[in-house]
């Protein structure tokens, strides 16, 4: 059973930058489309990032020009690159498979933003 696990979250000033990662516990970008899930009080975990088999990225509106998803094939692990943090980017951060997968949902990792 595959396992992610996100990490890189943290404290940060508006306008500050944030690496996050989700480390894959097999090779698993072959097959699925990975992308990025975003949760905040009293609303859905929503889609705003993703990345194909093939590398091809997608972006939520607001986030498009701000962040960046890669991924390292070698390591098992899918990257998120968030510039230009404001405080609506406060939330808990999800990976998943697109669509995503219920057993593959891991613990999250929360983004703060604080001026």
């Amino acid at each position: 059973q595959v396992q992610l696990v996100e990490s890189g979250g943290g404290l940060v000033q508006p306008g500050g930058s944030l690496r996050l990662s989700c480390a894959a516990s097999g090779s698993i970008f072959k097959t699925f489309r990975m992308a990025w899930y975003r949760q905040v009080p009293g609303k859905e975990r929503d889609l705003f990032a993703a990345i194909t088999q093939g590398g091809s990225t997608y972006y939520a509106g607001a986030m498009k020009g701000r962040f960046t998803i890669s991924r390292d094939i070698d390591k098992n692990t899918v990257y998120l690159q968030m510039n230009t943090l404001q405080p609506d980017d406060k939330a808990c951060e999800y990976c998943n498979t697109q669509p995503p997968l219920l057993s593959y949902w891991g613990g999250g990792t929360k983004v703060t933003i604080c001026s």
